[in-house]
Formats: structure tokens, sequence, C-alpha cells
């Protein structure tokens, strides 16, 4: 069982800067431990070319929000604890920390998603409330507590079984303010998802990082009126990206609401008249093994953990000249250059500390912008 020191300095590695999903899996498994990474830091920051020093909670900051997540009748659990969902932490991006309210082991359930338009019409929100209601019988429906569609699903699903609502900002913060009841009754009835510090405030760039939790903790996603380049097209996208089944429940062609899972019908998603449909689909075992072949290996695997010195400065040179601002995957990187993986995923490990790369879902890094130009 983790100590309690052990939690603080994950929680502060957490929330340090420039340390992201797929960052934190490196460190810990270069390092060993969370305190080691800390220790680290400041010189990984500099050997990629960071002037200053990276910001990092101190140790009284990391105990007031385990202290306060605790009072806002919150739980803190970590990537490796026996209870973080299976099938989430098969992500390469899967959330290091998440703050969750209510029953924690409905995490670790059978789930389907339902994400839909959030200005769904009264025959969407109707489908999407009888649709949950059916399917939470069976499973646990997941979704995003957004207006329209997402409330209809938390609301159907409570008639009959549990929900998991995921939500943008921390677990202390109402969003929508008109569901504050229904946020209410998910905690006590089912369970409340965020990878957000208390007290965040939902903003834009935290939905598509709440739509990847939505997707990875279920076995499949049902999409039930969404505009073309909506969020919830995000969703399915993602899920098709890690392996998983997606639904769609078909619109008149008239209805612009529906033309996103319209196109996910051509594309191939199974078409939803009924539950059965949805049940029917989904696989007899959800354990982790299930989707492996489908979800790239954590690129945790390629650091060495006794590479704990870094790379020439001529490596560095050589990687840093075969990024740009257009993602490129890490395997055509280590195979354009002459030195071994856990070098080239070194040097990487330094540049995004220092604030000169990022990390992005499918392996894939990029130059940031400033730096590209």
């Amino acid at each position: 069982m983790r100590g309690a020191d052990d939690t603080i300095d994950r929680l502060r590695l957490v929330r340090t800067e420039r340390v992201g999903p797929v960052t934190y899996r490196q460190l810990l498994a270069r390092f060993g431990s969370a305190a080691a990474a800390l220790d680290a830091l400041p010189r990984l920051a500099r050997a990629g070319g960071k002037a200053g020093s990276l910001v990092s909670p101190s140790r009284g900051e990391a105990e007031r929000e385990i202290e306060h997540t605790m009072q806002a009748g919150g739980h803190l659990m970590f990537l490796d604890d026996p209870d973080y969902p299976p099938l989430l932490a098969m992500l390469d991006d899967a959330p290091p920390c998440l703050a969750v309210r209510g029953d924690v082991r409905l995490l670790s359930q059978r789930a389907v998603a339902m994400v839909g338009g959030r200005n769904a019409s009264a025959n969407g929100q109707r489908m999407a409330e009888t649709l949950a209601a059916d399917l939470a019988r069976d499973v646990v429906v997941v979704s995003g507590l957004a207006r329209g569609v997402d409330t209809s699903a938390h609301q159907g699903a409570l008639r009959s079984g549990a929900t998991i609502a995921v939500i943008a900002g921390g677990i202390d913060i109402v969003y929508p303010p008109e569901n504050a009841v229904l946020q209410e009754q998910i905690a006590t009835s089912g369970a409340i998802v965020s990878e957000s510090p208390l007290g965040s405030n939902p903003q834009a760039r935290h939905f598509p990082r709440r739509n990847r939790i939505i997707a990875g903790l279920s076995l499949a996603v049902v999409v039930v009126e969404a505009a073309l380049h909506s969020g919830s097209l995000i969703t399915a996208r993602i899920a098709q990206d890690i392996g998983r089944e997606v639904f769609a429940v078909p619109g008149s062609p008239l209805d612009p609401r529906a033309r996103g899972g319209n196109d996910l019908i051509k594309q191939g998603a199974m078409l939803v008249e009924t539950v059965a449909d949805v049940l029917d689909n989904l696989p007899f075992d959800d354990a982790p093994p299930l989707f492996r072949t489908s979800v790239a290996e954590p690129q945790t695997a390629w650091i060495h953990p006794a590479d704990l010195t870094g790379p020439p400065d001529v490596a560095r040179e050589a990687v840093l000249g075969l990024l740009s601002s257009s993602p490129t995957t890490v395997d055509d990187l280590v195979r354009r250059c002459q030195f071994s993986s856990s070098a080239v995923m070194a040097v990487l490990l330094e540049l995004e500390l220092a604030g000169r790369v990022e990390t992005l879902p499918g392996s894939r890094v990029a130059l940031l912008s400033d730096t590209a130009s």
C-alpha cells in the first residue's frame, strides 16, 4: 500500500508545470519513484534548454489539496492504484490522477458512454433518456454532464441503474449551473470523475481531455444527435482510435444536429434503434488484454531505467533537427536517428520539460509553435 509521502510526491509531480500524462509515466519509469523524479526535474529541464525552474507545488500545497478533496467528499486515485479503472489505464495518455466523488467501484465495471449535442431536439433527448435507462439495467452509463443529450442520459440511467459523470472542472464545481441537483444525485448514486484540481472552473481546453476519459472508461460510445465537428465526434474518434465500439442513433438528414451521427454510420458506426443493438454488440470479455492489439504500448517502455544521465548534445540537436510543428510519430523519429530509442526518448523528455516540444496522443510529438518559428 502506498505511503502518505509517496502520495504527496505523486500529486506534486502530477501538478508540476510541463508534466503531462505521458511525461508522468516516462518519469516514473525512468526514475522509479515520484520523489526521485521531482529531484531530477531541474536538471532535465536545464538540459532541454529551459532557463528558469519548473513550477511545482510545495508539499504543503499538495497536502491541502488532498485534505480539501476529502472534505468535498472526494477521493484521489493514481494510475497504478488497484482501484484505477483498467480500461482507462490502457490509454497512453491516461490521467495520472483522478478525483472521484461517489462509488469508485463503478469505474471498473462494464460501461457504455452516451454523448450528443447540447442543443438536442426533444426527440433526441427522449431517445437518450430512454436508451440510457435501458442500458443502465445491464451496464454503467457514462456521460459528460453537459446540457442536452448528456443530461438526458444521466437522468435516464439514474432511473434504473448507475451512471458516471466525467466533468471538465473540479469535482466541487457545478457546471452547468442548472445541473446542480443532478450532479448531487449522481454523486450520491453514481460517481463524479475529474482530472482537474479542486476549484478548477471548466475551460474550453479541458473538454477534449474530458472526452478521452469518457471514451477510455467505456466499452463503447453511443452518439445521439451530434453536429459535424462537435465535441461528441471527438469522443467517438477517440473511441475508434483506442479500439472501442462506436454506435450512432440515426436522425433526419434535414436536421443539422443529426449530421454528425449520420456521418458516423456512413463511416461504419453501428446503427442504434433499440438497446439490443448496443448490448448484442458489446465484447463478452472486458478484461484489459481485450484491447491490447489496438492500443499502442506506452512510450515509457522505450526509456531504460539506467539511462539517468541524459544523451549528449549531439543527440539533442539531431532530434530537434527532425522535429517540426507538424506532429510526427516517435517510432518514425527513432528510425530516422542514429541513436538508441532510449536516448531519443530521454531527449524528448528533456525538451518537453523545457517547453520546447509537446507530446500528443498516438505516440506523436511536435515542436511548440514559438520554438518552430
